[in-house]
């Protein structure tokens, strides 16, 4: 007897297309340079409520820093280093090794095998999406972590450093940022939304302070340094979004 398979019915499953998850724009308080609350400031989500990414974090910093890697330091091989035009010795009956020449690796003053080259290129290629989402979830963090301070205005009416010391000293008495006014590197990074010669030479002394513009920030200064301060955050969020763009 023949047997009989039943046939199954194919059905086809569709696939609801995933909705996009919206991330809710977030506000933090605003200070003035005196270092009273003057209102808040809403941060959009796309840059400040971004979900950690430690690998994408990580694979940007390392490929920034190996762009910015020198390779300068270089070693001659056994065809650059002087010498070795004759064989030392004849190459039977001394009694010893044989060898061709004193530009081998293994004799003292010869070449270098696997040595450091200055002709090794360490760059690395960075996407544009992922150097500003790494910056983003730096900053997303940041903002987390209450290391991000939003002022409204800086102004100092001459280029001087002993004013700029006392705006900083000033806003250090903010609670969570008093070591804003640390003599180490990586103290505080001042985000501008555009070029001050003022503020950029009365700052430029003072050892824990770096400036940068907010189009210019990335991922390695935000995540390099203790604290953010971020004036005029309204101009310098809009530099932050035009990053994507």
């Amino acid at each position: 007897m023949k047997e009989t398979t039943a046939t199954k019915k194919s059905t086809k499953v569709t696939k609801t297309p995933k909705e996009k998850k919206v991330v809710a724009d977030l506000s933090a308080t605003l200070y003035n340079q005196k270092g009273t609350s003057a209102g808040t400031v809403s941060l959009p989500g796309s840059v400040f409520g971004v979900v950690w990414n430690g690998d994408l974090v990580h694979q940007v910093v390392v490929g920034m820093q190996a762009n910015k890697r020198a390779g300068t330091a270089h070693t001659k091989d056994r065809s650059e280093v002087s010498g070795g035009g004759k064989k030392p010795w004849k190459q039977k009956g001394t009694g010893r090794a044989r060898h061709g020449s004193n530009r081998s690796p293994i004799w003292v003053g010869g070449g270098v095998t696997f040595g450091p080259r200055n002709d090794k290129d360490y760059s690395q290629k960075i996407n544009k999406k992922m150097r500003v989402k790494a910056l983003y979830t730096v900053l997303s963090k940041k903002i987390a972590d209450s290391q991000i301070l939003f002022v409204d205005s800086l102004s100092l009416d001459e280029i001087k450093t002993k004013d700029a010391a006392t705006v900083l000293a000033t806003l250090s008495k903010i609670e969570g940022f008093a070591k804003i006014t640390t003599k180490k590197k990586t103290g505080v990074l001042l985000v501008l939304p555009e070029v001050n010669e003022t503020l950029a030479k009365s700052f430029a002394n003072l050892p824990g302070v770096t400036i940068t513009t907010a189009l210019e920030m990335n991922v390695l200064m935000a995540a390099t340094f203790n604290a953010i301060v971020v004036v005029n955050p309204v101009d310098a969020i809009a530099a932050l979004e035009s990053k994507m763009k």
